[in-house]
């Protein structure tokens, strides 16, 4: 009879742990946009409810909850910095005690480059795009990763701080962030914790997806074409066309000219849009021209010692060069004027 109990027991007691919830399942998301995010961050251990049973969706988040937040997200630590003394919060920020629940995560995002003043004030309320800011500089701690040459328009981007424009941009480009129905980012309201905890989930995504992938530069030489166009009888104008772009960030220089024999070679570079710089979306044609002596043949090359680079770290275009033999050379460069006849 005790056997036949025990069975029965044990029947009931499974019973009840299938059909009934979770002990700490917050019981106050189902209604929630970011209900399934908020959850499966749960279960991984990322994010904590004010309770065992509540998570506040639409409460706000304190700079203290959000940088433990990102910084344990993005696994961000101290593993790879070697110390002479152990490295306290308090070196670093005049209002973050040492024996805080959230003064290591301060230092782990300190140390490695996130931007916190020393003033900071954890208990203070994040707004939207403090929270962008500090979770896209983590992102880029995770790897090298290319965004397209896009602008989102934001109908409030007039209240957005400059300075975080760049990284609201790439959030959004990313699908990391979002805009409201209206079209609106709202940069200077209080990030609520059902925000905070999709754009995590979304830039965990984003890593997950991209971390692995290598992305390689585009050539020099792709998609260049060099167009020659009489100027006069013994001039011509060498084009050297990069086709055309979504922005006028995408640049072609001309860096010098050889000239071999009856061959007179254009060595170029090609330069990308700087990335902390946002460029009307206009299609513009990337170009250089420069002129040569109608005699010289005109050769195309990339400069051997140049990578793509983006428009910041770009060189002037179009030089005149010597000749291999030493000798001055007839050739022409520049686009201000024509050369005299």
């Amino acid at each position: 009879m005790n056997k036949k109990w025990s069975v029965t027991l044990c029947f009931l007691m499974m019973f009840v742990l299938i059909i009934a919830p979770a002990a700490s399942a917050f019981t106050d998301i189902s209604n929630d946009p970011a209900e399934v995010k908020i959850r499966a961050l749960q279960e991984k251990g990322i994010v904590s409810g004010i309770n065992e049973q509540e998570f506040s969706p639409q409460g706000h988040m304190s700079y203290a909850q959000g940088v433990h937040l990102i910084v344990k997200a993005m696994d961000l630590n101290l593993g790879h910095l070697k110390f002479i003394k152990e490295p306290k919060a308090s070196d670093y920020f005049n209002h973050i005690p040492d024996d805080a629940w959230y003064a290591q995560s301060f230092l782990i995002a300190q140390l490695n480059g996130l931007p916190l003043d020393k003033d900071v004030d954890p208990s203070v309320m994040l707004t939207r795009e403090q929270f962008a800011e500090l979770l896209f500089k983590a992102i880029e701690l995770t790897g090298e990763y290319y965004f397209i040459d896009i602008y989102m328009i934001l109908n409030d981007e007039d209240q957005v701080d400059k300075n975080y424009m760049s990284s609201i941009q790439r959030l959004l480009i990313a699908k990391i962030a979002s805009t409201d129905d209206n079209g609106n980012f709202r940069p200077k309201d209080n990030i609520t914790r059902s925000e905070a905890s999709s754009m995590i989930y979304e830039a965990i995504r984003f890593v997950d997806e991209n971390k692995d992938l290598n992305p390689v530069p585009p050539v020099q030489d792709q998609e260049v074409e060099l167009i020659t166009e009489k100027v006069t009888e013994e001039v011509n104008k060498a084009i050297v066309s990069w086709g055309m772009k979504g922005n006028p960030g995408y640049r072609v220089s001309i860096d010098r000219i050889e000239f071999k024999e009856d061959e007179a070679i254009v060595y170029y570079s090609l330069h990308e849009p700087d990335p902390d710089q946002m460029y009307p979306q206009v299609i513009t044609e990337a170009k250089a021209e420069t002129y040569v002596d109608s005699k010289y043949t005109i050769v195309l090359q990339p400069n051997p010692n140049a990578s793509t680079s983006n428009s910041s770290s770009s060189s002037a275009s179009g030089s005149g060069d010597s000749s291999s033999n030493g000798q001055s050379t007839p050739a022409y460069s520049g686009t201000d004027s024509l050369p005299a006849e």
